[in-house]
């Protein structure tokens, strides 16, 4: 199925089946837990895997690794990605800027897989603009990084077009879980197909939506619950990606040692769904395909940009309260928590769709927010 003239030639065999999202780790007071990150990186080093995923816009991620991982472990131990992000930058030069500043941040010597961040249909042109295709290789040659691709969040049309124009990326990073398989936002199925099409090996990034299928909805913990009681239900979202076809690695993004244990205790000699099992993931997609929740993933891309300094995925938690369960007075009180101190409420939004312009999942953030003010501001 894959084009074997453009097929990446990186040894999957080396990364493992999970990989460790940066972008969640555990806090301590404003920082990150060092020390639980610390205790992370080990139980995830000592059962054989060795993908480790950060990002120059990651808040403190890129030196909380440095941490609790370079200064500590053989640089052969491990591999390292972290991505380029043109979008918030003004000039060409300040962008190629971030790889100096992600090496001098993790400390790493070389970054293992590099990613051109976030490609969407109305930002991929400034990528081109700014000659970035042409940086990666570049660096590789250089030896400053090993291993290129892009993580995205566009259309299927665009991913087509992205890898026949640029044939030599070696892998690309797309969000695909069980929820967002026919989610006419996300596309997740269509885009999986086009990236085995080319040959592409793929690295999964919200298997588990932003932690909402750790905790999927009451109809779906019953439905998984007949079948395997007592696996959680971040396996089911975990292991369902993880046994798609041409997969390197899937991106869990633990939060402390818990979440670790849980992923490990059924990654470490992964099993694929059996048939019994992706039954019972298909009645689950009926599910959220049937449900009025807000799919945010609380990545917050959209919240550093907003004028008015509106917690948005806080305010849709809240919000999806009330949707998935009709608790209105919890609902109520989960938002005016959100809304507290000098946070901007539901209703100030000014419309400036600065946040729908970040958003991954391509949320209609203003008319979203409209019914939240209608709903609580009222």
């Amino acid at each position: 199925m894959g084009n074997e003239e453009n097929a990446s030639t990186i040894p999957v065999a080396e990364t493992g089946k999970l990989g460790f999202g940066l972008m969640r780790l555990p806090k301590k007071g404003l920082g990150t837990d060092i020390k639980q990150t610390s205790e992370m990186v080990d139980m995830f080093l000592d059962a054989g895997f060795t993908y480790f995923d950060t990002a120059f816009v990651y808040p403190g991620s890129e030196e909380a690794i440095r941490k609790a991982l370079v200064e500590r472990v053989p640089r052969d131990r491990y591999t390292l990605a972290t991505k380029i992000m043109a979008t918030a930058v003004p000039t060409e030069k300040l962008v190629k800027k971030e790889l100096d500043t992600s090496l001098e941040r993790t400390g790493a010597g070389y970054i293992d897989y590099y990613l051109l961040h976030a490609l969407m249909d109305d930002n991929y042109e400034k990528y081109e603009k700014f000659h970035l295709w042409d940086f990666v290789k570049e660096e590789k040659e250089k030896g400053r990084i090993r291993h290129y691709g892009f993580s995205f969040h566009g259309t299927p049309a665009l991913l087509d077009k992205l890898l026949t124009e640029h044939p030599d990326a070696e892998f690309v990073q797309l969000q695909i879980n069980y929820a967002d398989w026919e989610n006419p936002g996300v596309r997740s199925r269509e885009c999986y197909e086009i990236a085995r099409k080319h040959g592409k090996p793929i690295v999964v990034m919200e298997p588990v939506k932003g932690g909402k299928l750790a905790d999927p909805p009451k109809e779906v913990k019953e439905i998984f619950d007949k079948v395997n009681p007592g696996a959680s239900y971040a396996s089911w979202a975990i292991r369902f990606v993880a046994s798609l076809d041409g997969i390197l690695t899937v991106l869990s993004g633990m939060s402390n040692t818990d979440q670790m244990a849980d992923n490990l205790s059924y990654m470490r000699e992964f099993k694929p769904l059996n048939d019994e099992e992706m039954a019972a993931v298909h009645e689950a997609q009926k599910v959220f395909y049937e449900s009025k929740s807000i799919p945010c993933t609380a990545c917050r891309y959209c919240v550093a940009g907003c004028p008015m300094s509106i917690p948005i995925p806080d305010i849709f938690a809240a919000r999806n309260i009330q949707l998935e369960s009709g608790r209105i007075t919890a609902a109520r009180e989960a938002y005016e928590a959100a809304v507290s101190g000098d946070a901007g409420r539901a209703a100030d939004c000014i419309a400036c769709r600065q946040c729908e312009g970040a958003c991954p999942q391509h949320l209609p953030i203003v008319s979203l927010l409209e019914e939240c003010a209608a709903a609580y501001d009222a």
